[in-house]
């Protein structure tokens, strides 16, 4: 009788966690932070807040299944064993609808950003490229992939970290504006807290929750990780809260430099360095 086929489980705890932190913050944080905050103006870092905390409450939920029965199928196995099999049925199409248009959406993002460096740089050749380079990392090994992720996911955190330091820095020390701080009067001088009004504000909940998408990929991962159960309970009591500092830290610090025109001068080339904050800053 042959034996049934069982999970290698090479990804580490550290690996899935950094899984969950880069699929969250990528091009939700920058690009669309653009349009949230012409939305919403300064209360866009309580519309991150708020959907953060939410999330944190759905990631208890579903880090409690997976501790039960850590699974590759994740939600979808979930709701067919405890509603029904046709919700695990239409969740797992949705995800896969919700994925593909996300992919093309990263897809176009990625020929932006390529395109801002290179602009001769057409996009029917940046756009396969990215296609390749995308399916040949997901066709490796689990463990391969972890550490792929865990990489990238680090020049990402290690970004926005600096990013937030100087940022922090040049608000409440004035490092690089003579001495003088910006302060916080870009929160509350151009046009008040809530620009848009309630009305903005609800708006641009839609694209913060698309903001905080891939966070689920947790439960995913935690089917491929080695000891899922002791994994499962260190990334859902840590990831929220680090994936909430980056967020509310970096999109706090956005809004505090481009809701005015008292910025540093040498902050204006720098954001040249990064087309994410450069679409951003455009709003300024």
């Amino acid at each position: 009788m042959a034996e049934k086929p069982e999970l290698k489980r090479g990804m580490t705890a550290t690996q899935m966690e950094m899984i969950g932190i880069g699929g969250s913050i990528g091009v939700g944080l920058f690009m669309g932070s653009a349009a949230t905050i012409k939305w919403t103006g300064p209360s866009v870092i309580l519309a991150y807040l708020l959907v953060g905390l939410v999330l944190f409450a759905v990631m208890r939920a579903l880090g409690e299944m997976i501790y039960v029965n850590p699974t590759t199928g994740s939600f979808a196995d979930y709701a067919s064993h405890y509603l029904h099999p046709i919700v695990g049925y239409l969740t797992e199409w949705s995800n896969i609808f919700q994925y593909l248009i996300v992919g093309m959406s990263e897809v176009i993002a990625i020929s932006q950003y390529l395109n801002y460096w290179w602009p001769t740089l057409p996009a029917w050749v940046s756009g396969p490229i990215a296609i390749i380079m995308l399916t040949l990392a997901n066709l490796a090994s689990a463990k391969t992939y972890g550490s792929l992720e865990f990489y990238l996911s680090i020049i990402k955190v290690v970004t926005i970290i600096f990013m937030i330091v100087v940022g922090l820095l040049v608000i409440f020390v004035g490092v690089g504006n003579h001495g003088r701080p910006l302060g916080l009067g870009n929160l509350w001088q151009h046009g008040g807290f809530f620009t848009g009004g309630i009305k903005g504000f609800m708006f641009s909940l839609a694209i913060v929750i698309g903001s905080y998408q891939a966070i689920e990929l947790l439960g995913i991962a935690a089917g491929e990780t080695a000891n899922p159960q002791v994994a499962i309970v260190k990334a859902v009591k840590s990831i929220i809260w680090r994936i909430l500092l980056f967020y509310v830290g970096a999109i706090f610090v956005i809004v505090a430099f481009i809701l005015g025109t008292n910025w540093p001068k040498w902050v204006r080339p720098s954001l040249k360095c990064s087309p994410g904050l450069a679409l951003v800053g455009q709003l300024g």
